[in-house]
């Protein structure tokens, strides 16, 4: 969408990084101009009037002006603070690394709704407390609205559907292989049929059935690493804040 000189939007802070002594370059996700790279002058000043809003994970209204490299926000009103979020650090931690996840995959300035609407909604989800299985959910609908959603119904390499047995999944090639055609394949990782099911169900199923789900550690760790394993793929680099949350849970934060 083209913006006017000065514009309103809606978005959810991703990311914050200082820029000289009082200034800050704010990473914002809208939902109709995609991710923006502001400033918002003076925000580190004691007695900024912009300082409260634009924390990480905050959703705001904003004014911003076009300038000649990055926009300036001028004003800003907090909308949503997820404030359950903040009283938990692993739930922080998770809710960082889903706006990590954004910011790496998306461009500036390319709309997708779907994908604002989905972090809004995975947001207050977690504030629910139901932090491991949403960031799985979210990993599958991001990459579905992004274009990289893996196949998980059919072979990849024969186009037969899917039936109940050992197969693998392949990043690079982007979703799952039979058995008897993944034998000689490199680079692939074991998938179990359990885990294939978690993986449609939170790809395809609406939210309420989503939120009703339950799963056991043992698969929710395999989920988790053919996930990881093909975001990895897609990103050419490990997500940072992962190595955040692996250090948690091993000291038994990721209970929620």
């Amino acid at each position: 969408m083209a913006k006017p000189r000065v514009y309103k939007t809606e978005g959810i802070v991703l990311k914050r990084t200082p820029l000289g002594e009082a200034d800050s370059i704010v990473t914002i996700y809208t939902p109709y101009y995609g991710k923006i790279r502001a400033v918002a002058k003076g925000v580190r000043r004691p007695r900024s009037k912009l300082g409260g809003h634009l924390e990480p994970l905050t959703r705001c209204l904003f004014v911003l002006a076009q300038g000649h490299n990055l926009d300036i926000i001028t004003q800003a009103q907090s909308k949503e603070t997820y404030l359950a979020l903040r009283s938990n650090l692993w739930r922080t931690s998770c809710a960082l690394y889903l706006a990590e996840l954004v910011d790496q995959f998306t461009g500036e300035q390319i709309e997708n709704q779907r994908v604002y609407e989905e972090l809004d909604r995975v947001l207050c989800w977690m504030c629910e407390g139901r932090s491991e299985l949403a960031l799985r959910y979210f990993e599958l609908r991001l990459l579905r609205h992004l274009g990289y959603q893996p196949e998980l119904h059919e072979c990849l390499e024969c186009r037969t559907k899917l039936q109940p047995g050992e197969h693998v999944f392949s990043a690079a090639e982007g979703g799952v292989i039979c058995g008897e055609c993944g034998q000689s394949r490199p680079s692939v990782r074991r998938i179990s049929v359990d885990a294939l099911k978690v993986m449609r169900f939170l790809a395809d199923g609406d939210d309420v059935s989503v939120r009703r789900l339950r799963v056991g550690p043992g698969l929710a760790d395999e989920v988790e690493t053919v996930l990881r394993h093909y975001i990895n793929y897609l990103l050419e680099r490990q997500v940072r804040s992962t190595a955040f949350l692996d250090r948690l849970r091993s000291q038994g934060e990721g209970l929620t």
